[in-house]
């Protein structure tokens, strides 16, 4: 792949780069340097991939590990003190403070897999292969975010109006 045509296709999925890495590790600085990280991943490996066309959703996959690991990495050091407060993004539902506070309620792996789905637009399938996870455990992760998700509107009346219009 030439540089000029990952450099492209890295600006087409910036904005979802950096939002899916932000409802991952809820840092603006980790989030930042996860999409770095992911970017110089990519580029490295980037002529082992073979179908330009599945740019993006490699690219996430390689994101999604990458954040994964530096949550890995902050539970091994919890005790260490929180220097850096989370920026938050202009481009991302984390903007409003209300449905970031209930993508927040919702555990890691659930959160990630609704917002590839519905924030992204990615189908099930495609989740999948970002996720590398079966398709029923696609199905199955956004059930239970839906079901979460209703429970804390129907938990917190003034967030359900917000939600509704």
């Amino acid at each position: 792949m030439e540089n000029k045509l990952f450099e492209e296709l890295v600006l087409k999925n910036e904005n979802r780069l950096y939002r899916l890495s932000m409802s991952i590790l809820k840092n603006y600085a980790d989030a930042q340097d996860a999409v770095h990280d992911a970017i110089l991943i990519a580029f490295e490996k980037r002529e082992t991939l073979k179908n330009p066309d599945a740019f993006g959703p490699w690219l996430l996959r390689i994101l999604v590990r990458v954040c994964y690991k530096e949550l890995r990495r902050k539970q091994r050091f919890a005790d260490a003190p929180e220097y850096l407060q989370s920026v938050p993004s202009r481009d991302n539902p984390y903007a409003d403070v209300e449905m970031g506070a209930l993508l927040d309620s919702l555990p890691v792996k659930i959160r990630t897999t609704v917002l590839l789905h519905y924030v992204e637009g990615y189908s099930v399938k495609e989740v999948a292969q970002i996720l590398r996870i079966a398709e029923g455990t696609v199905k199955s992760r956004l059930s239970t975010g839906r079901t979460l998700l209703k429970e804390k509107l129907e938990t917190t009346e003034p967030v359900a109006q917000a939600c509704r219009g």
